[in-house]
């Protein structure tokens, strides 16, 4: 049991936060993405400070600490250093919303034991365990993998004896970790506020049940996609082919039929809040190499009728015929339907057709990049310390090229066993005799993929670094243009600059029990871009009071520029019209600690 019984420590959505003028700026990014992973699986929302009298304040203390519960008259949430990790402030803000540790559970004796005269001195109250006319375990058993719970080496006084064992000594490597949610975090969240249903998902689909999840078949093509059981030598993507009676998906064969017939597959009518999206699913073709895969938006005609059709993406047949992932950003406003068009190619030259399985729409941005790497279990058992793979160069939204490199075998190792590091470089590219140099102050994300079929579900493991002014051992920029500091791969045919990352970034323990290699492929999410909540209209800007006031003093700023929203200064990219002195975006975001665009 640990969520706060007591209502009136409940929040109000969305709740208003502040971003404190002392807190990094790589942490200011990972708090936005906590912040998007509650509105995917959940109903929690959030919203910049506008005067409310309850609010949670983001600061740079020492440490990573929350209160519980909503405290009614505006509380901090410290995000010392080490805490700008996406998994720590998810945890961090289920306390503000009203949750405990998951050992703080009125039953974890018969869980855990915790070993109180290992723990340091003075920080026992860390291993409270409180009663049930206090706390609620909301109707669910104990939660061995809740981001909530605490590794076994916690406030440990000997970095060599546990503070937390596990009563079944199978789970001792699963408490504490730094994933994401658990499906007990999700459930327990959305009980405890009465959710419906998340905020930004807007369909999903395992293609599970006969319903299909409320798809259509078009009734103007020349075929019809197929709902398809798995059979050996044409596995689903779900089950893998695992379960006896279940694993479907939706298939078109092109082995018959004339060349360009089609068949189309539309969604249900969808309801966007936001004017971005995210189609991501899984797809193989196995039939000629001129079948295609054809991605539709299906809108508004301007009578109220959704029937005008926009093609969006094309995805062409190749030489690999198993599972890969695709993702597909649209930016549809108003309700629309989305469709899959399969197009047969050569039918007398296939032996196969076109596959999809385990959708999700999301009102999300799109990955920037994707790195896939096949058979990556056999990869780990060869490898050793100085194994390392580097991926293709891609480039961000603004023309820079970057890789990541991986190491399948860190020489990091703990408890648990071996891990897997991750690592982030700048590439030379084509656009870098325009491009700003060195480039600093943009977020690399690495995101390495759960592929669980339900988006909800999925405890992917993420981790964010700041570009920067720091130097090389050589007193060279780190960041700088690739062709000046970098070394010449011909792989890319490119420079590639130093790495940074984590030798720690994901244990094989976890690789190998969840769905992180399923089909035996490691997918890796990359993002390397400018902050977008500075350009996002919902971002208002909070100047502190005593920020204000210092600035005032300074001359710098006057009383009505201290109350800018973001919305404002999107309007006015010059603060003139508010500001007598004429304060650009640029002066006001270094005024803030937010540095140049």
């Amino acid at each position: 049991r640990n969520a706060l019984i007591d209502k009136r420590y409940r929040w109000k959505f969305p709740i208003p936060y502040i971003l404190g003028d002392d807190l990094d700026l790589n942490a200011k990014g990972c708090v936005h993405q906590a912040f998007e992973m509650y509105r995917l699986k959940s109903c929690i929302d959030f919203k910049p400070y506008e005067g409310e009298k309850t609010y949670i304040k983001f600061e740079k203390r020492g440490g990573c600490f929350s209160s519980v519960g909503d405290q009614q008259n505006g509380q901090i949430l410290s995000l010392g250093s080490g805490c700008d990790h996406k998994a720590v402030i998810e945890h961090e803000l289920l306390h503000a919303l009203g949750f405990y540790h998951e050992q703080s559970r009125t039953d974890r004796d018969d869980y855990v034991d915790i070993w109180l005269d290992e723990v340091t001195p003075g920080l026992q109250h860390n291993f409270n365990k409180y009663n049930d006319d206090y706390i609620t375990d909301q109707n669910t058993a104990y939660d061995y993998e809740s981001v909530m719970h605490y590794r076994p080496f916690s406030f440990n006084k000997n970095e060599s004896i546990p503070t937390i064992t596990t009563k079944i000594p199978e789970f001792y490597n699963i408490i504490g970790q730094y994933l994401d949610f658990s499906k007990m975090d999700v459930l327990r969240l959305n009980r405890m506020y009465n959710c419906s249903g998340p905020l930004t998902l807007l369909d999903q689909c395992a293609f599970e049940y006969a319903s299909i999840c409320g798809m259509i078949q078009a009734t103007s093509d020349d075929a019809d996609w197929v709902h398809t059981k798995s059979s050996v030598g044409a596995e689903d993507h779900t089950l893998l082919g695992k379960c006896r009676d279940a694993g479907y998906f939706m298939h078109f064969s092109t082995m018959t039929g004339k060349p360009q017939e089609s068949a189309l597959l539309e969604s249900r009518t969808l309801y966007p809040k936001r004017k971005l999206q995210c189609l991501q699913f899984f797809y193989k073709m196995t039939g000629s190499s001129l079948d295609r895969l054809v991605i539709w938006v299906k809108i508004d005609d301007g009578t109220g009728t959704i029937r005008r059709m926009k093609k969006i993406h094309t995805f062409y047949a190749d030489s690999d015929h198993t599972w890969k992932i695709a993702h597909v950003p649209m930016e549809v406003g108003a309700k629309f339907r989305y469709a899959f068009q399969a197009v047969r190619g050569d039918p007398s030259a296939s032996a196969g057709g076109i596959y999809i399985d385990d959708i999700s729409l999301s009102e999300t941005r799109c990955p920037n990049a994707v790195w896939r790497i096949q058979n990556f279990s056999k990869i780990m058992e060869t490898a050793d310390t100085n194994t390392v793979i580097d991926s293709p160069r891609f480039y961000s939204p603004e023309g820079y090229g970057y890789g990541v490199r991986i190491m399948p075998l860190s020489s990091y190792t703990d408890y648990t066993g071996h891990y897997t590091g991750l690592y982030f470089h700048l590439a030379s590219g084509d656009n870098d005799a325009v491009m700003k140099w060195p480039a600093v102050n943009r977020q690399a994300t690495l995101v390495v993929m759960d592929q669980d079929p339900d988006i909800k579900l999925r405890m992917s493991t993420a981790r964010s670094l700041t570009t920067n002014m720091m130097m090389t051992s050589d007193g060279k920029f780190f960041w700088d243009n690739p062709s000046k500091v970098g070394k010449y791969d011909p792989s890319c045919g490119c420079y590639r600059g130093e790495s940074w990352g984590w030798s720690n970034f994901v244990k094989h323990f976890d690789l190998r029990r969840r769905n992180y290699l399923k089909n035996d492929d490691l997918i890796i999410f990359i993002d390397f871009d400018v902050f977008t909540w500075f350009s996002d209209a919902r971002a208002y800007i909070y100047i502190s009071r005593d920020k204000c006031s210092a600035a005032r003093l300074k001359g710098t700023v006057n009383g009505p520029t201290c109350h800018l929203t973001a919305t404002a200064l999107l309007r006015y990219p010059s603060l003139s019209q508010h500001d007598r002195r004429g304060l650009t975006l640029v002066k006001l975001l270094e005024l803030l600690g937010l540095y140049k665009l």
